[in-house]
């Protein structure tokens, strides 16, 4: 249900765009497959098919030649272009209204702070934290929020952290800075007990401030999309790590369990990850569709619709094996109880 409506507010975007740029829409569908119901209203059909993995706004001219004046191939390539984006930012702008939500309705009175309030007295490392020290880079990576400070030194593996501060209105760097360990199933070194080393202090909650950390979030959460992928890319996380339309669902009813504020958590995660994901240059995606036309802007002239065709439709197979894999992990993850 929850995908099912990420999906539809995908759609949503692309849809609302395409009629604000007088583009013809034959068809509004979410899900793939087969017709399960469908009901034309006006130039448009609105159908519901079969399997729940995906949607469609099918426009006049998008896929084949059309002489139609309002078929998606004879706008400028700006129009385009929105239609384009705008699906991954109805989905990216979702996130940032949940985790407002989330930040403004659960949590206490105060939101937390990126500036160190109390560091452990048996903090091991000689070159550490003080009280006071603004957070503002952890190996290199920005930090924005608190959740950029968890984010990144979950993903360390060995311990010892470089740790960018502003300390007195002065920007300096904490190399080496040591954390307590514990040794993972895969072999690697993970910081554990991350609150005990360092609190931060607390920042009082109001309507600019929890705006200011949901847009925050939702920048870091498009940021652990592309670390995943550089993860997977990379070798550090392997194929059977990642999660399909069966693990995620598993994912939201075990948020669903442990209260409103981790749903919506959750369901933000899931939202700006389907947002970014469908920004990657990858054919078949709405990045893929994005890069043609860029390359149609600086040629002055469309590719051949013939070749982009097949180039989409090799890539939205592989997409489909992919989807087939990553579920089979789900499977078997949930049948071995792991």
């Amino acid at each position: 249900m929850v995908f099912g409506f990420l999906i539809f507010f995908h759609e949503l975007g692309h849809f609302l765009v395409a009629k604000a740029m007088k583009v013809k829409v034959n068809e509004f569908a979410i899900g793939m497959g087969p017709t399960l119901l469908k009901k034309k209203h006006g130039e448009t059909t609105y159908a519901l098919r079969a399997f729940p993995i995906g949607g469609f706004v099918a426009m006049e001219g998008e896929n084949e030649e059309s002489d139609d004046d309002r078929a998606f191939n004879r706008k400028p390539v700006w129009r385009r272009v929105l239609i384009c984006i705008a699906g991954a930012f109805m989905n990216i702008l979702l996130g940032v209204i949940l985790l407002c939500i989330m930040n403004g309705c659960f949590g206490g009175q105060y939101l937390a702070s990126t500036t160190v309030a109390r560091v452990d007295v048996t903090f091991a490392s000689e070159n550490k934290l003080e009280v006071g020290d603004e957070i503002t880079s952890i190996n290199g990576a920005p930090v924005y929020v608190d959740y950029d400070i968890s984010f990144n030194l979950l993903r360390d593996n060995d311990g010892v952290v470089d740790i960018g501060v502003n300390r007195n209105g002065q920007a300096m760097t904490l190399t080496g800075v040591e954390f307590p360990t514990t040794l993972g199933e895969d072999g690697k070194l993970y910081i554990q007990n991350i609150g005990e080393s360092f609190k931060v202090y607390p920042e009082e909650k109001n309507f600019f401030s929890v705006l200011k950390h949901g847009a925050l979030q939702t920048l870091s959460v498009a940021r652990l999309v592309w670390a995943s992928l550089i993860d997977l890319i990379t070798g550090n996380v392997g194929l059977e790590q990642l999660s399909g339309p069966v693990g995620t669902a598993g994912v939201i009813s075990q948020a669903a369990f442990m209260g409103w504020d981790q749903f919506l958590f959750v369901v933000a995660l899931i939202t700006v990850n389907l947002g970014v994901f469908n920004l990657l240059p990858i054919p078949a995606l709405d990045g893929g569709r994005l890069v043609f036309l860029i390359i149609e802007a600086i040629r002055r002239k469309p590719l051949n619709p013939k070749y982009e065709g097949y180039v989409n439709a090799a890539s939205f197979l592989l997409l489909i094996l992919l989807m087939v894999a990553v579920t089979f992990n789900d499977i078997v993850r949930i049948a071995t109880g792991g």
